[in-house]
């Protein structure tokens, strides 16, 4: 099982963006010892501040990608992130297993 637990406005993941209208979120955290299925960010949805949580990738690299995102379209591939500029093959393995393109 997992522990549950509701943080109001999502404070513990970095917060939602300003005006989210977001009441709660349910934040489920595996128990010690127990490994549960890590979740993976979309990179076709994610806000600034949820790609900001990758390893590696700060406030500049967040915006790139949403700004590639924004020129090209939606990601077909996480391999196409080594397309976004300040991206290099070093950041991209550090979160290949952290993303995802679909849902």
């Amino acid at each position: 099982g997992y522990f549950r637990e509701v943080v109001p406005g999502g404070a513990a993941a970095g917060g939602p963006a300003a005006g989210a209208g977001l009441d709660d979120i349910e934040l489920m955290v595996s128990p010690p010892g127990q490994a549960g299925t890590p979740q993976k960010i979309n990179i076709n949805r994610a806000a600034a501040w949820l790609l900001e949580a990758l390893p590696g990738i700060g406030e500049s690299r967040a915006r790139a990608i949403i700004d590639y995102r924004r020129e090209h379209g939606l990601f077909r591939d996480i391999n196409e992130l080594a397309e976004v500029p300040g991206l290099g093959d070093a950041v991209l393995q550090n979160i290949r297993d952290r993303v995802t393109v679909a849902d």
